[in-house]
C-alpha cells in the first residue's frame, strides 16, 4: 500500500514538474523575449527596402573586390546553417595544413601583404561556419582594396571600419570585432 502510495505521489510531481518546465517556462521565455528581445528571437535580420538580405548573426559569403569577405566557412557548401558544425581537424591534418596554407597565400596576394600580415580569422573557420564578424585587423586588411573598388578614400573606409566594430564586452571581455553584413551594408549608403 505504501509502495502505491509513493508512485502516486511521484506521477503528480512528474506531472507537474512537465507542466512548470515543459510549458510554464518555454512559454514565459518567450514572452520575455518577444518584451525585451525581438529582434534576436526572430533571428536578428537585416531588412533592406522591404527585402530581408540577411542576419546579423549568420555569416555570409561576399566574395566580390568591393566587398568585405567574411571568415571561411566549413558548414555545409560554405554558410549552410542546416550543416553547421566544426571538421574536428587537429594541426596534424595534412588537409588541414594545405587548406590553411592555401586560403593564406590567396588573402596575401588578394590584399597585397606579406604573409605575415594575414591574421588567423581570415584563413580559419569558426567553430560553427557561419561566424558573421571578423577581426578589426582582418577588417583593416581588407579596407585598400576594398576602398578602391568603391572609389572611396582609406580614411572614408576606416570610419565605416571604426563606425561597425563592437568592442570588448565590459571592456574587457573577448575581442572586438566587425560584423561583415553591416560593414558591407554601411558601404551602399
Amino acid at each position: 500500500m505504501n509502495s502505491l502510495k509513493q508512485l502516486g505521489t511521484a506521477i503528480r510531481f512528474l506531472l507537474v514538474i512537465t507542466v512548470i518546465l515543459g510549458l510554464g517556462y518555454p512559454l514565459v521565455s518567450y514572452g520575455v523575449g518577444e518584451l525585451y528581445a525581438k529582434n534576436q528571437i526572430h533571428g536578428s535580420l537585416v531588412v533592406v527596402n522591404g527585402q530581408t538580405v540577411g542576419s546579423t548573426i549568420i555569416g555570409q559569403n561576399f566574395t566580390a573586390e568591393k566587398w568585405f569577405h567574411s571568415r571561411p566557412s566549413n558548414a555545409g557548401k560554405g554558410y549552410d546553417p542546416l550543416s553547421s558544425a566544426a571538421t574536428n581537424a587537429g594541426p596534424n591534418d595534412p588537409n588541414l595544413t594545405s587548406t590553411l596554407t592555401a586560403r593564406k597565400l590567396a588573402i596575401a596576394k588578394e590584399e597585397g601583404v606579406p604573409l605575415s600580415a594575414v591574421p588567423a580569422d581570415a584563413i580559419t573557420a569558426s567553430g560553427s561556419g557561419l561566424d558573421p564578424d571578423i577581426s578589426v585587423a582582418y577588417a583593416d586588411l581588407q579596407a585598400k582594396r576594398v576602398a578602391a573598388a568603391n572609389n572611396l578614400t582609406i580614411d572614408q573606409v576606416m570610419t565605416k571600419i571604426k563606425a561597425a566594430t563592437h568592442h570588448r564586452l565590459l571592456g574587457f571581455l573577448g575581442e572586438a570585432t566587425v560584423n561583415v553584413l553591416k560593414l558591407n551594408l554601411s558601404l551602399k549608403g
